[in-house]
């Protein structure tokens, strides 16, 4: 057993409201409970890839892609094979999607 003394840890001063923020939480950003209406929880949701796929088709309507994949071109070797390495790096972290 130990001779020193406990530590006493200091408690914040109560502040108006703050029991009934503690108590009730915000729901004003929740849409429903995860799984509330057979959406997975987790890691993709019926909701996000929708919108995702419908962003994406939106993009595709109203950009002209081509254009967009020349912008993105390596301008040098250099570049090119920096590229080339964050590619590689990024596939090492994958569960073998290559």
């Amino acid at each position: 057993m130990s001779n020193q003394t406990p530590r006493i840890l200091q408690q914040q001063p109560e502040r108006d409201g703050d029991r009934e923020q503690q108590q009730q939480g915000s729901t004003d950003l929740q849409d429903d409970k995860p799984g509330a209406r057979g959406e997975p929880m987790g890691e993709g949701s019926y909701k996000g890839t929708a919108d995702y796929n419908q962003r994406q088709a939106e993009y595709m309507k109203t950009h002209d892609v081509r254009k967009d994949a020349e912008a993105a071109r390596p301008r040098s070797e250099e570049e090119a094979r920096d590229m080339e390495r964050a590619e590689e790096e990024g596939k090492s972290h994958s569960r073998g999607e290559h």
